[in-house]
C-alpha cells in the first residue's frame, strides 16, 4: 500500500514492493528504486542508492508522523501520511461525504457489521456500520438524524477507500 511522504514543499507516493533484509525495492512516483536502508545504534538511518551513500537523523514531532530529518548539511520538516494518519485527518474534519448524507470509509477494508437497513430512522450518533482496517476495527455514526436510503454493502465484504457505505436521504 502506497503512503504519502511530504518533505518540505514536495510530496511523494512511496510504495514498497518487495523487501529482502536490509534491501528495498521501492516504488517513488513510479519510478522503481533499489535501497539499502540500515537503522543504525546512533539511531541514524544509513541509506545506499544508486552509488551514493545518505546519512539521514529523523528527530520526531509532538505530532505522530512528523519528523525533522538532518542529512550532513540539510534539514527538512518530514510528515508520513500513511493510512492510519489519512484515516484519522478524515475522522477529524468529519468527513462523511456530500452534505453530511454519505457514510464512507476513508480507507480500504472489511465490513464487519452493518446495523442499519433501508428505510430505518436513524439519530445521529448513533452507530450505522463497523469496519475492520490495519487490523483496527472502527464505528461509523450517522452524522444526521434521517432515514436510511441505502446500504452499498452487507457484512463480510471488501470495501474501497472513499466508497459510499450508506446513503441517507
Amino acid at each position: 500500500m502506497a503512503i504519502e511522504i511530504k518533505v518540505g514543499d514536495r510530496t511523494a507516493w512511496v510504495d514498497l514492493r518487495g523487501q529482502d533484509g536490509n534491501l528495498l525495492e521501492i516504488e517513488v512516483d513510479g519510478k522503481i528504486m533499489k535501497v539499502d536502508v540500515m537503522h543504525t545504534a546512533d539511531g541514524t538511518f544509513s541509506i545506499l542508492e544508486g552509488g551514493h551513500s545518505y546519512n539521514i537523523e529523523l528527530v520526531p514531532h509532538k505530532k505522530p508522523k512528523k519528523y525533522t530529518a538532518y542529512s550532513l548539511y540539510e534539514e527538512y520538516d518530514v510528515e508520513i501520511i500513511d493510512a492510519e494518519a489519512r484515516y484519522l485527518l478524515d475522522r477529524g474534519s468529519g468527513a462523511f461525504g456530500s452534505a453530511d448524507k454519505e457514510i464512507s470509509s476513508p480507507m480500504p477494508g472489511k465490513v464487519v457489521k452493518v446495523f442499519v437497513k433501508e428505510g430505518d430512522e436513524v439519530k445521529n450518533g448513533q452507530t450505522a456500520i463497523v469496519i475492520s482496517a490495519m487490523k483496527m476495527e472502527s464505528e461509523y455514526k450517522v452524522p444526521v438524524d434521517g432515514k436510511v436510503k441505502k446500504v452499498n454493502v452487507k457484512d463480510g465484504d471488501t470495501i474501497e477507500g472513499n466508497q459510499v457505505l450508506i446513503e441517507l436521504e
